[in-house]
């Protein structure tokens, strides 16, 4: 009934619109005939009354004349106004034009909604939306059939030095299959080869191997290929890795845009508002899942009942510093022995770590953490976190490039 009445509504705007100026033109017709009607009963009046003076000889012939002249120019005039004022042909056409306009409008309106919407679709009331958005949640498809439905992805052209470094690879990890490097790079480049399958195979082995020491990266990567090779859809074989994701880190970002994407797909705005919401505060600003939320999150507020949502705003500035010792720990830094030294240094680089364990971190971090371990020395550690960083970055090719120049600096690439 609701959707009647605000039809009904535009249609009387609209209609009101095309029939103000008609009206407001007939009005002003209407005020100005008489005017003009009796302005050319004076201007005849004076044509007779010249024709008598000049008879009587009041005034001369030549005056006479001009007079005349004078008198039919306003003579003419107001009968161009009284033509004006009385344009019952132009009026007639412009009501018929205005009656064209707005059956076609009522009439492109009907087709439009027979055709696109649902008539006769009573409302749905709250209970029976979630009612169906639960149904369609229990329904969707596994992620076999998804991926069966999925477009084929499209591969370009590999360069042939590539392509056998791939191949090198493989019969390396087929060699050794329990090595996590190798099925981790394998993972990588398989993705990008546009190869879904044999990558996701090669990230479910990788977290085999590692068992309980599998990261939340891992768990996240792979619910993210699984959605890749999906067309996009999270199935339930791709939420349960993320929910693994979530029990080992709750509040890693990427597993939860993820989330907050399934519960898009499924009907549930009000779920997935409040996780983009945190996830946009929280920043930063460039991070890659930034962009698509800010694309749809006033939509998606509105849809979860909250219209007056306003996103934060971010400049345009260059981004923070990355956490350092400020000039009190440098000045105390030179007065420390080498041992307090090293111990000092070791202390940042592990509270850097441990905070990105828990929040996530910039290439700029990441690059820093990596050459900061291979410069103490952990260069094994250091090479699983730049194994582990071009997993995570693998999908943004600027942001790899920044941590690759932190591994050059460590000494871990040739």
């Amino acid at each position: 009934m609701l959707f009647w009445v605000i039809s009904a509504a535009m249609l009387v705007v609209v209609a009101a619109a095309i029939l103000a100026p008609i009206l407001r033109a007939r009005a002003t017709a209407q005020d100005l005939a008489p005017a003009a009607a009796f302005d050319l009963q004076v201007y005849r009046d004076q044509l007779r009354e010249v024709d008598r003076d000049l008879q009587r000889g009041v005034i001369a012939a030549e005056d006479a004349d001009r007079l005349r002249r004078e008198i039919g120019r306003k003579v003419l005039d107001a009968d161009r106004r009284m033509t004006e004022a009385a344009p019952a042909g132009r009026a007639g056409v412009a009501w018929a034009g205005a009656a064209v306009v707005l059956a076609a409008l009522l009439g492109g309106a009907l087709w439009l909604y027979q055709r696109e919407g649902v008539p006769g679709m009573p409302d749905l009331p709250l209970a029976e939306r979630i009612a169906a958005a639960e149904a369609a949640y229990r329904s969707r498809p596994s992620q076999a059939e998804a991926a069966a439905a999925a477009p084929a992805p499209q591969r370009g052209e590999i360069d042939p030095d590539y392509a056998a470094l791939i191949e090198e690879l493989r019969a390396a990890v087929a060699t050794t299959p329990d090595d996590p490097q190798g099925l981790a790079l394998l993972a990588l480049h398989e993705s990008r080869l546009g190869n879904l399958d044999a990558a996701i195979a090669a990230q479910r082995n990788l977290i085999e191997v590692r068992g309980a020491a599998a990261t939340v990266e891992d768990h996240t990567m792979l619910a993210g290929l699984m959605t890749e090779a999906a067309g996009g859809l999270i199935t339930p074989e791709a939420e349960a890795e993320l929910a693994r994701a979530l029990d080992l880190n709750p509040r890693y970002p990427q597993a939860r845009y993820m989330l907050g994407l399934l519960q898009v797909q499924n009907g549930r705005p009000d779920r997935a508002f409040p996780l983009w919401r945190d996830l946009l505060a929280e920043g930063p600003p460039d991070a890659p899942w930034a962009a698509p939320i800010r694309a749809t999150i006033q939509e998606l507020a509105w849809l979860a009942g909250q219209p007056d949502y306003v996103p934060p705003e971010f400049t345009t500035t260059a981004m923070p510093a990355l956490p350092g010792p400020d000039a009190d720990a440098l000045a105390a830094a030179e007065e420390m022995t080498p041992e307090e030294r090293q111990q000092m240094i070791e202390g940042m680089v592990a509270q850097l770590e441990s905070r990105m364990a828990d929040q996530g971190g910039s290439p700029e971090e990441w690059a820093r953490l990596i050459s900061s371990h291979a410069m103490l020395g952990n260069t094994d550690h250091a090479r699983n976190l730049w194994s582990e960083a071009q997993t995570r970055f693998a999908s943004q090719p600027e942001a790899l490039a920044i941590v690759r120049a932190g591994a050059e600096q460590g000494g871990l690439t040739e």
